[in-house]
């Protein structure tokens, strides 16, 4: 479905992605990680249309370029920060992005309503989304990015600040979109939610693919050798000593995590 090919992108001196390749099937939930400043933002923004890659090529497949108007129609994103406006209702707020879409006056009232029955809020339609919490907030976003019956749908951090009950409910309404044969690539820093959601994930770092497979593929993979010691050799912002530990087969997708993307501070 979405194929990027030795993308790098560079905003003056610093080189956000640094020849990504990777490959999206149609259908899956592929889950996209990595620490701060890993290039996950600038793969969604490049994959969405915002940016042009510095070099490198990237496709939907059947569909075309990002850049091209009918692509990009295609598709559907759920950015970190919130894309609702707070002095509409929730209705209100979907059928102006119905609008923007292309999505004709009774479509767009139509898909409003079904897709806030979707996430859960059709009983706030009417309400003013300024008095929301910041999981209604969030579910709201997701329908924003669902309101035009998208074939790839990008969430950058959907779950940022929510209850574990807003939590849940994201989570399940993401796994029905992929009932529903909807591709989506899904960044988060939570590594619970990889496990339970994604189909395969891909962990970047530097602009780099590190890994990708199955969860259960990783684990296995990274935990056969449970002698192995992992050295992270990187150059911090501010002088660290080099640091050495154990890896140990501890069975969960954090310590490939951390295995691979080390444990020094990005912030």
């Amino acid at each position: 479905m979405l194929v990027l090919h030795e993308v790098t992108k560079s905003f003056g001196r610093t080189q956000a992605l640094a020849g990504l390749s990777l490959r999206v099937e149609p259908g899956e939930v592929l889950g996209l990680l990595g620490p701060n400043g890993a290039g996950k933002t600038t793969t969604i923004s490049l994959a969405v249309g915002l940016m042009r890659p510095t070099s490198g090529r990237i496709e939907l497949e059947g569909l075309g370029s990002p850049h091209e108007r009918a692509t990009r129609a295609r598709i559907g994103v759920a950015p970190q920060s919130l894309a609702i406006y707070g002095e509409l209702t929730a209705a209100e707020n979907l059928i102006l992005f119905g609008g923007l879409y292309g999505l004709g006056r009774k479509d767009r009232r139509r898909r409003a309503a079904e897709v806030l029955e979707q996430v859960g809020l059709a009983d706030r339609a009417d309400d003013r989304t300024a008095g929301f919490s910041g999981g209604m907030k969030r579910r709201l976003n997701l329908a924003a990015a669902l309101v035009h019956r998208p074939r790839l749908l990008l969430l950058d951090e959907p779950t940022a600040g929510v209850d574990p009950q807003s939590r849940s409910a994201l989570l399940d309404t993401i796994r029905d979109l992929r009932d529903d044969s909807i591709t989506v690539v899904y960044t988060t820093h939570y590594m619970e939610e990889a496990e339970r959601l994604c189909d395969r994930v891909a962990i970047v770092d530097r602009g780099r693919l590190l890994t990708l497979d199955t969860v259960e593929a990783l684990i296995r993979r990274h935990a056969d050798d449970t002698s192995r010691v992992h050295e992270i050799i990187e150059k911090p912002r501010a002088p660290q000593p080099r640091l050495a530990r154990a890896v140990g087969a501890t069975g969960d997708l954090e310590s490939v995590f951390l295995e691979l993307t080390g444990r020094n501070y990005r912030d």
